[in-house]
């Protein structure tokens, strides 16, 4: 049992994964799919801190769908504005804030809005920066939070990978 959910587990992470090669006819990563990629990334790492001992894998599991749910509705109410808003402030603070301070994205015509707060900077072999964030997105007064890790990119943009 315990093999088959981490073959579920791992399964569902790839699968989400590749869904955000999925490019839109402009050429950009459409907006729900990156919502579901980013919610099922979160989810997974929510559900391994919540999950203990047997019952962990489990939790990620479970996390991951609901975060890839969660973050599939999200991603359908931005529109293209609301996601340049956002990309442009997460660019921003990722590469900007120090550890635990927000940057703030309105769309002051779709009056969506999020925060975006780097939590952890690290280093990975190679020598690539990784950074955890937390972030916050107001769509329709509703009010969803997420997190997640990007890492630089020798370009110096910053990548979701988690």
């Amino acid at each position: 049992m315990k093999r088959i959910t981490s073959v579920f587990v791992a399964g569902t992470l790839i699968i989400s994964t590749l869904s955000a090669c999925q490019q839109n006819q402009s050429g950009q990563i459409d907006k729900q799919t990156m919502g579901t990629v980013v919610g099922a990334g979160a989810g997974a790492l929510l559900g391994a801190q919540v999950g203990k001992g047997s019952g962990r894998i489990a939790a990620t599991a479970v996390g991951t769908l609901l975060g890839a749910a969660l973050g599939n509705s999200v991603g359908a109410s931005l529109d293209r504005a609301d996601m340049a808003y956002y990309n442009n402030t997460s660019q921003a603070a990722l590469e900007n804030n120090r550890t635990g301070v927000p940057s703030n994205w309105s769309n002051p015509d779709s009056g969506n809005s999020g925060t975006i707060t780097p939590t952890r900077t690290y280093e990975v072999s190679g020598g690539e920066y990784c950074r955890e964030y937390s972030q916050t997105i107001n769509v329709g007064g509703k009010s969803e939070r997420a997190y997640g890790t990007a890492c630089r990119q020798s370009d110096g943009t910053w990548k979701i990978v988690e």
